[in-house]
């Protein structure tokens, strides 16, 4: 069952822009340590800040919310498995969030899929409900 869907587009030369303009203040306000560690280390710093900008968007969309109700963007947070594939993880309000949309005997499954081509990064999140076992 799908409990929501959300998706987004970002500019990356727009949030090139801000990363120029607002540096760490606007990095530590919108991104976890580790989202800032893997961003750095890319070539298209400003791509992959892009993209998890977009998920994070997404995603508050898909939980009901967009980027109000208490949501902070922290609270999602875009990390990678070691095969690469990209996954939110959810904390503070937006797992309680996500724990008050899934019904008794399910758990929820947030399911993100990121893509750029320049100057655009676009963001899908899915979330399931699948009964628990």
């Amino acid at each position: 069952m799908i409990l929501g869907i959300g998706t987004d587009l970002a500019n990356i030369e727009r949030v090139q822009q801000t990363l120029e303009r607002f540096g760490d203040r606007f990095r530590n306000r919108v991104f976890t340590e580790a989202e800032q560690q893997k961003a750095e280390r890319r070539a298209d710093v400003a791509g992959t800040y892009a993209k998890r900008w977009a998920a994070k968007e997404a995603c508050s969309k898909a939980l009901g919310t967009g980027l109000r109700m208490g949501i902070a963007w922290k609270d999602m947070s875009v990390a990678n498995l070691q095969t690469g594939q990209p996954v939110m993880r959810l904390t503070g309000w937006a797992a309680e969030r996500l724990a008050e949309m899934t019904p008794e005997g399910h758990e929820a499954v947030v399911h993100v899929s990121l893509t750029d081509d320049h100057p655009w990064a676009q963001a899908f999140v899915v979330i399931e409900a699948r009964p628990c076992p």
